[in-house]
């Protein structure tokens, strides 16, 4: 195993663990660390939207922008100086959300194949972010203003770009004019617009986006920075005096960290290192990793263009387009270079049903890894070797909890690419098939490696989606269980619960509808 490759695996069980350890006080709909993104974005949002009031009670003027944002902290504290506040605290949250968001994409190697287009459109974000967070604490003109002028031009003084050094603009106070500070708003505003649309085509291939977080999380994402703004309010340092060196200041080492940084070594080990690191993140997915997957493949003879595909997928990897021998109707078109091979969209399609009366199963949409048509020949097969007083079929994520240490003579496990790949009817089918109970180990809330598969699969199996598991299978024979890769203990207690439950019911046939008992799928 290569340095890089240990890393990352070392990064993973970190996160791992701590998104685990969040579930419990959170939940997987509320745990920041499972929405880093959407957390992301509503920091963003709540720093356009206090910048903008900012802005309104901005004097741009040199001897007047100093007092015009001192004065919010102070004549107007209970609005003014909250909402400055909100807008320094939400700006430093912003910077940690994103870098912990990249650090755990990477840790997840996810920058390569089908997320490549997110990747390399994120990388660019980074610098637009602290770029605008740079200059937004120019515009107070204070002392740590200041420093942080003088030190960026001379950081880029050091880059063949100017012909006169940009530092000198700051060495005396007649350099500075109202033009300046104008100037500076302009940028200050516009580079989070661009932020806003570079985000924008950030998430472009990625379906059902989840632009915001939870209510709950916005709730206590908010009561956090006014708490924070209310016991240590954001305030100016000293006003500027570019005839004189900044005494001690009060720092954000989030956003203007590269000036110790550039003290501590020198500009070209600082450019070095940004450009060197921006290098490395641009070339991860040149780096060696797992061949891509198999990608769905569409049946034209099969597919009836009902579009289900299409709104179930993550990564808006399928299209709908005229069919070629239906008038009137669509056809399913998959792009290979963005599919992610999860199978979604084999357990949407209507004709992925095992009760269908064919030798060969062959559906709408499926995967060539794990054809619908294997799966009932697999499940047919499970069912044949159980025996026991109560028989239970597992239908597991591979990527969840290892459910194969559960195969027993009476409980068989048939492990699935993610359970979202699971039509429902297949669960009817294995009741009619003679199994006294279903359990569904999907992953936990928003832990999916593909995005949505255990919400699809939690609402088709709860009839709020099509398709969706018929009204008239008993709820009782069926346990839905949300477990991670270290959840395995608490998987076989669920599945011992849910055994002593099945066994204190009715026997199989007394309790299902007589069109419900098993019967042969073949003519």
């Amino acid at each position: 195993m290569s340095f890089h490759s240990a890393l990352r695996k070392s990064a993973k069980s970190v996160f791992l663990r701590s998104e685990e350890a969040l579930d419990s006080p959170f939940g997987g709909e509320d745990n920041p660390l499972r929405h880093l993104g959407a957390v992301g974005m509503y920091l963003l949002w709540l720093v356009v939207a206090s910048g903008l009031y900012l802005y309104t009670v901005l004097d741009t003027g040199i001897d007047a922008v100093y007092s015009s944002i001192g004065d919010l902290s102070l004549a107007q504290w209970y609005l003014g100086g909250v909402l400055r506040s909100v807008h320094r605290y939400a700006s430093d949250g912003f910077m940690l959300v994103m870098m912990l968001h990249l650090i755990r994409e990477w840790s997840y190697g996810r920058y390569h194949g089908f997320r490549l287009y997110s990747w390399m459109t994120g990388i660019p974000l980074i610098w637009l972010a602290y770029a605008a967070g740079i200059g937004g604490y120019w515009i107070v003109w204070d002392q740590l203003a200041q420093l942080s002028a003088t030190a960026t031009s001379e950081l880029l003084d050091w880059l063949p770009i100017f012909s006169q050094p940009s530092a000198r603009n700051f060495m005396a106070p007649e350099s500075i004019s109202d033009r300046f500070f104008t100037l500076l708003v302009f940028i200050h505003i516009g580079l989070p617009l661009l932020l806003i649309l570079a985000l924008w085509a950030h998430v472009q291939r990625i379906a059902h986006v989840d632009y915001l977080p939870s209510r709950r999380v916005m709730l206590g994402t908010l009561a956090a920075l006014l708490v924070l703004a209310l016991i240590k309010p954001a305030l100016s340092n000293p006003p500027a005096n570019l005839a004189m060196v900044p005494g001690a200041l009060h720092f954000d080492w989030f956003i203007l960290f590269i000036h110790p940084l550039t003290d501590a070594t020198s500009p070209a080990i600082v450019w070095s290192l940004l450009f060197g690191v921006t290098a490395l993140l641009f070339a991860l997915p040149l780096l060696p990793h797992p061949g891509p997957q198999p990608v769905a493949v569409v049946d034209a003879a099969n597919c009836t263009g009902c579009d289900r595909c299409l709104a179930d997928c993550p990564y808006a990897a399928i299209s709908m387009v005229p069919h070629p021998r239906r008038p009137g109707l669509k056809l399913a078109v998959v792009d290979a270079d963005l599919c992610a091979s999860c199978g979604i969209c084999a357990g949407s399609c209507p004709s992925s049903t095992p009760f269908r009366r064919r030798e060969t199963l062959v559906t709408g949409i499926d995967m060539p890894q794990q054809p619908v048509n294997a799966l009932r020949d697999e499940l047919e097969a499970a069912l044949a070797r159980l025996d026991g007083r109560t028989r239970i079929v597992v239908f597991g994520c591979t990527r969840g909890a290892d459910a194969a240490n559960l195969a027993a003579s009476d409980t068989a496990v048939i492990p699935l690419i993610c359970t979202g790949m699971l039509p429902p009817a297949f669960v009817e089918y294995a009741l009619r098939s003679g199994a006294d109970g279903v359990l569904v180990a999907t992953c936990r809330s928003g832990g999916c490696d593909f995005r949505l598969g255990d919400r699809w699969t939690s609402e088709r199996l709860l009839g709020q989606r099509e398709p969706h598991l018929r009204r008239t299978v008993p709820a009782s024979r069926l346990h839905l269980v949300a477990a991670s890769q270290h959840d395995g203990r608490a998987l076989a207690s669920a599945l011992a619960e849910f055994r002593t439950r099945l066994e204190s019911q009715p026997a199989a046939s007394d309790r299902l509808p007589p069109y419900l008992r098993r019967v042969s799928h073949h003519a």
